[in-house]
């Protein structure tokens, strides 16, 4: 077997539901300090983060990552165990195998490789790990970031290891990610019996056309490296469960994700006037999961550009598809930040899994890069 099959199937083994970690950044710490990384834990609260470092001079190469799993849902419905790695028809099954343990170890042993072969390399290398990626993340990379921050060691380029391709290792490059803006709406009514409605105030009925509203809103067109801000509703809630009540209130909850057309300010203002003007009384609670980010261009895009071509033998799309990751806290630091990892087909799923050849793959891709930007 090879040592990233090895290291990856180690990691599966530890139940790291977030925000815990059950050992997996111990277990990468001792790995590499036989290689001179530098070990430093910057946990906070119930989350665990690692900072590795190999050299003390810029550049500064980072490898990005998170340790934490999501929960697994019904054993029964698992064809093996989630958390006892198993191969089969030659994909290694297991929860964390895409997202991402398996780049965690592709991107280890690529270092390992890189750091034998080039002992004397250019700049430095880190590797940044958290424990509450699929969590809240309070305390992770936001945390970790402003202590970096504070004490001026500046990033140059990060590579999330994040499930970001799609039929083939390498054919997809997250160059960016839309920003994401939460909602817990709140709408107020009067509380009543259905049979004398005009004796309540049903804000389900008051909200109706508003909701309308919002969704059918064009907040904008996008541009050439976003799609149009949509808004989706996650959550409506009203009601006592009795049949013959009038609700006194409805909680609806949705999300926008937005493209670098909009900011906070005008999506909180442009709201708040689509509910104004249907004049029920109401109140939102906002939280801003990220702002969007774009690297267009740079040294860091070219470098693994070039690597996937000498490794896959093919061109590489630039994407800013999917959810949002912990590179959305790396980017307004000025560094370069993109995202490349496995397949995301099976990401969160029953069977998550990935294949033993991709897993390889991965793994010389990290390296090529790290050879064409620091050799």
């Amino acid at each position: 077997m090879s040592e990233t099959l090895l290291l990856l199937e180690e990691l599966i083994r530890r139940e790291s539901v977030t925000p815990h970690d059950a050992g997996c950044q111990d277990l990468l710490a001792s790995r590499l300090a036989n290689l001179g990384f530098s070990d430093e834990r910057l946990n906070f609260a119930d989350t665990q983060n690692l900072w590795l470092r190999r050299g003390s001079q810029p550049p500064l190469f980072v490898f990005l990552g998170h340790t934490d799993v999501v929960p697994t849902g019904p054993l029964t419905v698992w064809d093996s165990p989630p958390f006892e790695p198993t191969i089969r028809d030659g994909k290694l099954y297991g929860r964390g195998a895409a997202d991402m343990k398996g780049g965690i170890a592709a991107f280890i042993t690529a270092v390992e490789r890189f750091v034998a072969a080039y002992p004397e390399h250019k700049g430095s290398i880190a590797i940044m790990l958290t424990s509450d990626e699929e969590g809240i993340a309070t305390h992770g990379v936001v945390k970790v970031v402003e202590v970096l921050e504070q004490r001026h060691d500046k990033i140059d380029w990060c590579l999330v290891g994040e499930p970001s391709s799609d039929k083939k290792i390498g054919d997809v490059i997250r160059v960016g990610r839309r920003g994401s803006l939460c909602a817990k709406l709140t709408v107020q009514g009067i509380q009543g019996h259905v049979a004398y409605p005009e004796l309540a105030e049903n804000p389900i009925h008051s909200f109706a056309p508003a909701l309308k509203a919002l969704t059918e809103e064009i907040w904008d067109q996008g541009n050439a490296f976003f799609p149009p801000t949509r808004l989706q509703v996650s959550n409506i809630n009203g009601g006592t469960g009795a049949e013959n009540i009038i609700p006194g209130e409805v909680e609806v909850q949705f999300n926008l994700r937005f493209c670098t057309e909009l900011d906070e300010a005008t999506i909180k203002a442009r709201t708040h006037a689509i509910l104004d003007k249907h004049g029920f009384k109401y109140a939102v609670q906002w939280r801003l999961s990220g702002n969007p980010f774009l690297t267009a261009h740079g040294a860091l895009i070219e470098a693994t550009h070039a690597a996937i071509e000498t490794v896959c033998g093919f061109q590489a799309v630039d994407d800013t598809g999917g959810g949002t990751s912990d590179g959305r806290f790396i980017a307004p630091t000025g560094a370069q930040v993109i995202e490349l990892g496995p397949l995301n087909a099976s990401i969160h799923k029953v069977n998550e899994h990935i294949g033993l050849d991709e897993l390889e793959t991965l793994s010389r891709v990290y390296q090529q890069i790290l050879l064409n930007l620091l050799a």
